[in-house]
């Protein structure tokens, strides 16, 4: 395990403390008149005359004996040779305890290593360590694609795999935004059960919210509320699923406006409620489309192509969907057919389906 250059200090400070304590803890066990015994960084004694060193690293430690002399002068001074011979080793003795003592600068621990403190992130470093840091790229702060962001967004990510085209969903930088800021886990996990809930399959929740992003704006318990009031107006759970499939905005408009709604064409069309159910259950985007083209087109049919209320009611609930047709192409449509043509009105308004075609006029 290699040091960097920061942490070299520490841990030169701690060994060196830590051989301190053992010399310490040695000169308490091996006290012996004139010896003693040091742990320390260099073995390598040194004497003088008069007293006794022992130097090992940094510090120097003096010993001396004192010795009694009452006796005579040959042998004090025989006693005091015996005991400097007993006192000092030899020089060879001492070189041989010198070579066992162990250096720390070979002896390094991993558990030692291990407890050292981490680096601060304000520590500086030298230049060949920021060479080697690998940062990834930041993100634009502002981009015309959601492409940049999605390997960093887990939302971005599982609505790919749901099948949610981002290329359209880009086009309206209010809706990539609102992306960019959801959770999946809080904030689109239940709207996606309550969608299954209601009957959109798996196969189709990619197109669906590609068409409808901004139903992750809109609160769950309002949606719930706004599918209970269709179940309430009788239609079943079936006419509910194929109303969300047909006409994706659907649950984003209050109970307020879908019963508003309901109440126009059965108003309006003359229509039984089973009528007006059906009808909207065909064409459920006359829940969450305009009323002016509806307003205009009846106008066409009983102004400009000349039919009767009644006939206009009985086209409808068969081809639900000229209500909302193109005035002009409706009006070109109908000339062919009558002018050109010669069908009746009565025989259009059996079969509708003439104004629902292309003509090559």
């Amino acid at each position: 395990m290699a040091l960097s250059a920061p942490q070299i200090p520490r841990w030169f400070n701690s060994v060196k403390l830590r051989s301190l304590i053992n010399a310490a803890q040695l000169t308490k066990r091996f006290t012996r008149p004139g010896r003693t015994l040091l742990h320390g960084f260099s073995a390598q004694p040194q004497m003088s005359p008069d007293n006794c060193f022992l130097q090992w690293g940094f510090k120097t430690y003096k010993t001396s004996s004192l010795w009694n002399s009452s006796q005579t002068t040959s042998s004090s001074s025989q006693e005091n040779n015996s005991a400097q011979s007993t006192l000092l080793p030899s020089m060879n003795e001492q070189s041989e305890k010198t070579q066992k003592i162990p250096s720390f600068d070979s002896e390094v621990f991993l558990e030692e290593l291990d407890d050292l403190p981490p680096l601060s992130p304000m520590q500086p470093i030298s230049e060949e360590e920021a060479i080697q840091i690998i940062a990834a790229p930041p993100l634009p702060p502002s981009s015309f694609t959601l492409r940049d962001y999605v390997d960093h967004s887990e939302t971005l990510q599982k609505l790919v795999l749901l099948g949610v085209d981002l290329s359209k969903i880009e086009k309206h930088p209010d809706a990539a935004n609102l992306l960019l800021r959801l959770d999946f886990e809080e904030d689109i996990k239940q709207i996606l059960l309550f969608l299954k809930d209601v009957g959109i399959e798996d196969n189709q929740l990619g197109a669906f919210l590609t068409k409808n992003y901004a139903i992750f704006s809109e609160d769950l318990e309002n949606m719930k509320t706004r599918v209970a009031y269709l179940h309430s107006k009788n239609f079943s759970k079936a006419d509910v699923a194929q109303m969300v499939r047909k006409a994706p905005f659907l649950l984003n408009f209050s109970v307020e406006r879908l019963d508003n709604r309901l109440g126009f064409f059965q108003k309006e069309l003359q229509l039984s409620v089973k009528k007006t159910r059906d009808l909207v259950v065909r064409l459920p985007r006359l829940l969450t489309g305009s009323l002016e083209p509806v307003k205009e087109n009846m106008k066409v049919y009983h102004l400009e192509l000349g039919f009767k209320h009644n006939e206009i009611q009985h086209m409808i609930t068969k081809i639900p969907k000229i209500l909302t047709a193109n005035k002009r192409k409706l009006t070109e449509t109908f000339d062919y057919v009558h002018n050109v043509m010669s069908i009746p009105h009565h025989i259009i308004v059996k079969f509708p389906q003439f104004l629902n075609r292309n003509y090559r006029i």
